[in-house]
């Protein structure tokens, strides 16, 4: 069984590398992955070895939490979250701000100097006003870091909020024990001592704010799968013997009449057992753009389908309940983009394994900055030698690495949706950017059968031919293809002249008449066999063979359920420009997450090295602060995010 399970409490890459190799721990569980980005787990489990009780439990006590409850909403649990996360980070502005203003010298205590040595705008009184404003801004703005390293620390791992607490922790307690003895201990040494209050505030401050920022960006890449759940309506209009009746949406059994009128949502699959409109008395219109991508509003009449999710936009219609709940179109279009956003690209793989070690590797760094300054100095330099581990403590950041890559796919999959392209998983889109070579089947899929098209005398086409028509810009997209270096195969059960004729019609050079399932799959593996990567196009049960042997299979919404099953990617509408479109977003989702990727791992690997302060020992006069280093790490993980939604213009 697949489930895809909405997690609490993520941070970083590193808290959704923990929470995954957890739930992969757990006999029972087949296969789970965990996306940052969508906060949610994707889990593939066995009921009746493990209960979503049980995972709940082992992730609890990791420090995380699944929401599996009917009565919990993640939505309302990240929205809370979300306020008392604003309302922190404003609280710790305002600490920062005094602490700043009294360690700065901009507000005079009127207690100069006190007996202590120093920073001539430094005051004893200034000092301990300091360490009380910090203590409250760690107490309770930045709580959440230090209990989170506390429950990791538990666990023998570390994450994002492990380094935050270790660094505002050393720049807190080496500032406090400076504000009692710093004039005992290094003054009488003659060596000048500083408290570092603002660096501890700062860096809780900046980090805060960065998640807010990260939040807010994050909120945008689930923007498709909100406006597809937006169409499912909280409540249906009931027939109960001939009488309306408002009830809650799950209360709907199958077989049950209900009423729907213009502008309403269409809370179910059903048939519709009476229409009418003003335009006409036996049919009404129904708008199904969202889900099929047709722009014209589609006449229902007696006996017709329709899916949940659209809505009448003349008369109004009953219908009797076919699918309901989670078995609705719409459901199966939700939980397939929820499961595709969900699923991770091979390179993320590689990102979640540096991401566990990640953490480790830079409280390395931090304390071999700290050794080597102390060496170089001695006692002189301990103040430069803490500042410069706890500036690369800080620095260090796996959130832009492990948001590189699932923010891309999260915004990708959710505009291929918006233009009614359904992606299984984050391998088939980006295998798309890869094929070169397109085998797709005629009848069905490039062609409308049963729709009277005018042809003149002496085409050689019989009567079934004679009442097909292609697919909306089928030869546009065909020749857009080709211009792209995609060559393109047409197969055709039909004879010679007929394939012939279709071929020619749609800007088609190569095509095959007379053919069967074998053939279709025949031509799939020969294309394999010349080094192609090749993407097979169909919407029958005689293209599933080929379906599955291509690198990417794409089905028509409109075809078998079998073909559907089989396939990677999904075209739930009949215009055959989604192909090309399909295509080019592959290729720009994977570009984004390589250009994600290498600016990443870049910033790590320019700001970790100066945040040591490696330039001052060339004798030039540059470090990366503490406070600094906060704030450019809080801009590198919104900068990735940001950088990614720019794909919802693309």
């Amino acid at each position: 069984m697949k489930k895809t399970i909405p997690v609490i409490g993520m941070a970083c890459s590193v808290c959704s590398a923990n929470v995954e190799r957890k739930l992969n721990s757990l006999a029972g569980i087949n296969s789970a992955t965990v996306s940052l980005a969508g906060r949610t787990a994707l889990v593939d489990y066995d009921p009746e070895k493990i209960t979503l009780e049980d995972m709940k439990r082992e992730i609890s006590d990791a420090g995380y939490d699944l929401v599996i409850e009917a009565d919990r909403s993640a939505e309302e649990i990240n929205r809370r979250e979300f306020t008392l996360l604003k309302r922190r980070t404003i609280l710790s502005w305002f600490f920062a701000i005094l602490v700043m203003a009294f360690s700065m010298g901009w507000i005079s205590s009127g207690m100069e100097n006190n007996g202590i040595t120093g920073n001539s705008h430094t005051t004893a009184f200034n000092n301990q006003l300091s360490l009380i404003l910090a203590l409250l801004n760690m107490v309770y703005c930045g709580r959440m870091f230090y209990v989170s390293a506390w429950k990791q620390l538990l666990h023998r791992t570390a994450n994002m909020d492990s380094l935050v607490a270790l660094s505002t922790l050393i720049a807190f307690l080496f500032s406090s024990f400076n504000t009692f003895f710093g004039e005992a201990v290094w003054g009488a040494r003659g060596i000048g001592w500083h408290t570092y209050f603002d660096a501890s505030v700062m860096i809780i401050t900046f980090v805060l704010t960065g998640r807010c920022l990260e939040e807010k960006a994050k909120d945008g890449t689930a923007a498709s799968i909100r406006q597809l759940m937006g169409l499912q309506p909280k409540t249906a209009r009931l027939v109960a013997s001939e009488k309306l009746e408002r009830v809650p949406i799950s209360t709907i059994q199958r077989g049950d009449v209900i009423e729907v009128r213009a502008g309403e949502k269409i809370p179910v699959d059903g048939v519709v057992t009476q229409a009418e409109s003003f335009m006409t008395a036996d049919a009404a219109y129904v708008d199904e753009a969202m889900i099929t991508g047709e722009p014209v509003p589609v006449a229902k009449r007696v006996g017709d389908e329709v899916l949940s999710g659209t809505i009448p936009s003349q008369g109004k219609l009953r219908l009797r309940a076919r699918q309901i709940g989670e078995n609705t179109t719409l459901a199966h279009i939700i939980r397939m983009v929820q499961e595709a956003q969900g699923s991770k690209a091979p390179v993320q793989r590689i990102v979640d394994k540096a991401a566990l070690v990640f953490v480790p590797v830079v409280a390395g760094i931090a304390l071999v900055t700290f050794l080597a300054w102390w060496m170089i100095g001695g006692n002189a330099y301990l103040p430069q030698a803490i500042l410069s581990a706890v500036a690369v403590l800080v620095i260090a950041c796996p959130c832009a690495m492990g948001l590189a890559t699932p923010t891309a796919l999260m915004v990708g999959i959710g505009k291929a949706a918006q233009k009614q392209i359904l992606i299984k998983d984050a391998a088939a889109l980006e295998n798309l950017r890869k094929v070169n070579a397109l085998v797709i089947d005629k009848t069905g899929t490039l062609t409308i059968p049963n729709q009277n098209v005018d042809f003149t005398k002496g085409d050689g086409l019989d009567d079934i031919e004679s009442r097909e028509s292609l697919k909306p810009h089928a030869s546009e997209a065909m020749k857009m293809l080709q211009e792209e270096g995609i060559e393109v195969y047409m197969m055709s059960g039909d004879r010679e002249e007929s394939a012939r004729y279709w071929a020619n019609k749609s800007g088609i050079g190569h095509y095959q008449s007379k053919v069967k399932s074998d053939d279709k799959q025949a031509l799939v593996k020969k294309l394999q066999a010349e080094g192609k990567h090749v993407m097979m196009i169909g919407d029958g049960i005689n293209d599933t063979q080929a379906l599955a042997l291509a690198d990417v299979s794409m089905a028509i919404g409109k075809g078998t359920d079998v073909a559907m099953e089989v396939a990677q990617v999904t075209l739930m509408g009949d215009d055959l420009m989604a192909i090309p479109d399909a295509v080019k977003l592959s290729r720009k989702t994977v570009g984004m997450i390589w250009q994600n990727l290498f600016w990443a791992f870049i910033y790590n690997i320019i700001c970790i090295p100066l945040a040591a302060g490696v330039l001052l020992l060339f004798g030039i006069n540059f470090q990366i602060t503490p406070m600094a280093a906060s704030a450019l790490m809080a801009c590198s993980s919104v900068s990735v995010v940001l950088n990614s939604l720019r794909l919802r213009f693309a």
